[in-house]
């Protein structure tokens, strides 16, 4: 808490340490560095040209070799971490989607290929079946209901498949009851103990991932919504019940998704449990600033930090953001 400040007018002037650059980076609260930043990417079959995702502006499916060059920039700009999607073909999706399992599928294929070329960064990757099923859905459907523990059971597969190509760190973002503890379990049971786990912890329901459901190619396949399995936007306690849970199974960091209209939720959970807290910094969050520049409503540049300082403030160790190269440029001018 505050101490109580006796200070008055003239004797006080705040204004006095705004008054020149140097004086107000030096007594700033938070700062943006690099390393606070993770950057997803999309991964595409074949060897072509990368192809950009619609509303998304600077954002491509690309395929591994121009991911590798990707990745080989980010690191070089200080960024620690990248997050790899796939954008699975049409053909190889299923209803209970298998390809999700398969050995040597194209997440597998762009997760080894990143490490064996730019071991230093770190890689992470979803434990959902989103952009593998016909349906869209993160989990198993049966008779129209996204059953709990079936689709665990293939989490645990997708996670030893990730590790088994060498990722850092399996973010499980379907938000199945319970599957935490199963993908620790199964990970150490695999002499995987080094793979961390970043929970999805609190993923709301949100109307703002729109664009990023486009860059997998699962927006159209959707049947229904999520709101069975996601959190309700209304709830704030229950965010703090499911850290607790995640906490309680092994999460060695855990998320908040989407990022600014929930920045109450990440200065709850950092209050209550000290753990590193990160948030994810929407497709539907970085397309509306982009549109927004793009009509000279608003400088993206400056609103970028911005958003990203807002992040650090609420109290995240990190933000997973569309924008972390542009970010990272900005920083080291």
């Amino acid at each position: 808490m505050m101490a109580d400040f006796p200070g008055r007018f003239p004797q006080t002037r705040p204004r006095r340490s705004r008054r020149a650059p140097w004086l107000r980076r030096l007594v700033a609260e938070n700062s943006v560095s690099a390393a606070d930043l993770i950057w997803p990417v999309f991964a595409l079959e074949g060897d072509g040209a990368p192809e950009p995702v619609p509303g998304m502006p600077g954002v491509f499916r690309q395929p591994i070799p121009h991911l590798v060059e990707a990745a080989k920039r980010a690191h070089g700009l200080g960024i620690p971490a990248i997050a790899v999607f796939p954008h699975v073909p049409d053909e190889r999706k299923s209803a209970d989607g298998d390809e999700a399992v398969r050995a040597g599928n194209l997440n597998g294929r762009a997760i080894e290929a990143v490490k064996q070329a730019v071991p230093e960064i770190g890689v992470m990757t979803d434990a959902a079946l989103d952009p593998y099923t016909t349906h869209g859905h993160d989990g198993l459907l049966r008779d129209g209901e996204v059953v709990n523990d079936e689709t665990v059971e293939r989490l645990c597969q997708m996670a030893l498949l990730a590790a088994r190509a060498g990722v850092d760190v399996v973010a499980p973002s379907d938000m199945m009851d319970g599957r935490v503890g199963a993908i620790r379990a199964a990970l150490d049971a695999e002499g995987f103990g080094h793979v961390a786990i970043m929970a999805y912890s609190a993923k709301y329901a949100s109307a703002f991932y729109g664009p990023f459901r486009d860059a997998i190619g699962s927006r159209k396949a959707l049947t229904g919504d999520k709101k069975t399995y996601q959190m309700n936007p209304a709830n704030s306690d229950e965010a703090l019940r499911e850290v607790a849970l995640d906490l309680a199974e092994g999460a060695d960091m855990v998320m908040v998704k989407p990022g600014l209209p929930y920045l109450d939720i990440v200065r709850r959970l950092v209050d209550r449990f000290a753990m590193p807290t990160f948030a994810y910094h929407v497709s539907g969050e970085y397309a509306m600033l982009k549109a927004a520049a793009e009509k000279g409503l608003l400088d993206y540049d400056a609103c970028l930090m911005e958003t990203l300082l807002a992040f650090k403030r609420a109290g995240c160790a990190g933000v997973l953001t569309y924008g972390a190269m542009e970010a990272a440029e900005l920083l080291a001018e």
